[in-house]
């Protein structure tokens, strides 16, 4: 192994900024984080710092109203704090693993560990 391999990136320890608006995360929720997207691993109150999940699957909240096909890309709405097929500003995360109802409160998703750019 590399001299300067560091680890191999499944999880990034994230510090929850104790800034204007900054809210506690709860463990299973959702966090953007710059161009990263993240499920926290534990509850993470303002001003500590906790693991964010890159890559996986995770039942996440999700826009009740929708529908969801297996392999459908999925967005964050950060905005709202729910998974959402709905593009335009939000923040690609990964694909639907599993169909999910409409109405439905959750859904399953891989996230892709990519860059939300």
């Amino acid at each position: 192994m590399a001299k300067n391999y560091i680890q191999p990136g499944n999880t990034i320890s994230w510090t929850n900024a104790d800034v204007t608006g900054a809210v506690d995360v709860a463990s299973g929720d959702g966090v953007v984080a710059g161009s990263l997207f993240g499920v926290a691993q534990g509850d993470i109150a303002v001003g500590d710092s906790g693991e964010l999940g890159l890559i996986g699957v995770y039942d996440l909240e999700k826009v009740s109203a929708q529908a969801w096909t297996f392999g459908q890309r999925i967005y964050w709405d950060a905005t709202a704090g729910n998974a959402t097929t709905t593009a335009s500003s939000n923040k690609l995360i990964g694909v639907a693993v599993e169909a999910a109802a409409n109405p439905s409160a959750t859904g399953k998703v891989r996230l892709s560990a990519a860059f939300t750019i």
